[in-house]
């Protein structure tokens, strides 16, 4: 979608060198899902690092000679940490969060200031389930609700200002399928499921150009009372979308491509705008079902 606004706002018309962009985009996502992945390892080196300076002062107190290290020693921790897909990508791409000391030190006092984080802390018991339970509740509640996070996200790369939610709900995806056994082999999501996903994106993206004018149309005549011009062009490009997915991809539910761009349209539109497009999609499919121009097959979706 970002990419699609760029190329219709721009003089340039060159597809090819905004689908480049477009896979380029993906790309940065992928570098983001293995840069958060090793943020929680960093953070649990800057909790180590701390209780090592507690144990060399000159009158330790018991607490600082006998601490407690049931988070540095995380099961989970360490899995990350020595992940073999993890290390040869972070090795190829260089992403450190070396230059980032200040934001690891707030993340650390942000989990460690966390009710569940104290809870676990003071649990005696220890085990996998457990340590894998807790890094999930770092990321989905800590993580990514850090706004030091997405400044220090935003001045790296403009391509991350918007991922992070994503990206985390990937991670915590990936965390659920890892096993104590797997050890280092642990699987990490590829950057495309297959290439029928790599081809979505390529043919949803160049399907949107060109039938711009046909669909642009098409709204026109379903919003009679509507001034046309005065609709949002962010409103627009998603009905758009939604037209051209509806259309183009026979295996996608008509209702699962409008409950996506219903949940794109309220992060990146307007408070009324979800209302406006959801009417205006349902009857669009409606007539298109009518005219045979959206058609689905496959398992549970003829005649759907």
């Amino acid at each position: 979608m970002q990419l699609l606004y760029a190329y219709f706002q721009s003089a340039e018309n060159s597809i090819n060198r905004f689908e480049k962009e477009l896979f380029f985009s993906i790309q940065k996502t992928y570098d983001l899902y293995h840069y958060l992945l090793l943020l929680v390892v960093d953070i649990a080196d800057y909790a180590n690092s701390r209780i090592e300076i507690a144990r060399q002062k000159k009158i330790p107190t018991r607490e600082d000679l006998n601490p407690n290290t049931k988070f540095v020693d995380n099961l989970v921790i360490q899995q990350i940490r020595i992940n073999k897909q993890l290390n040869q990508y972070l090795n190829t791409t260089k992403l450190s969060w070396v230059n980032s000391p200040d934001l690891i030190k707030k993340m650390h006092n942000r989990i460690r200031m966390a009710t569940f984080f104290k809870e676990y802390m003071e649990d005696a018991g220890r085990n996998y389930d457990l340590d894998k339970k807790l890094i999930m509740e770092v990321y989905t509640s800590e993580i990514i609700n850090s706004e030091s996070l997405y400044q220090t996200l935003e001045e790296q790369s403009i391509y991350w200002n918007d991922e992070v939610e994503f990206v985390i709900s990937m991670i915590a995806k990936t965390l659920k399928g890892f096993h104590e056994n797997e050890g280092e082999k642990a699987t990490l999501m590829p950057l495309f499921k297959n290439d029928d996903d790599k081809d979505f994106a390529r043919e949803l993206f160049r399907k949107v150009i060109l039938h711009k004018e046909e669909f642009g149309k098409l709204v026109e005549s379903f919003t009679e009372n509507w001034d046309v011009e005065r609709i949002a062009f962010m409103d627009l490009l998603i009905i758009e979308m939604a037209i051209t997915e509806a259309v183009v991809f026979p295996s996608i539910p008509t209702r699962v491509t409008i409950n996506e761009y219903l949940e794109i349209a309220k992060f990146y539109s307007t408070e009324k705008s979800s209302v406006f497009i959801n009417g205006l999609l349902d009857k669009i499919f409606k007539h298109l079902k009518e005219e045979k121009k959206i058609v689905k097959v496959g398992r549970g979706l003829i005649g759907e």
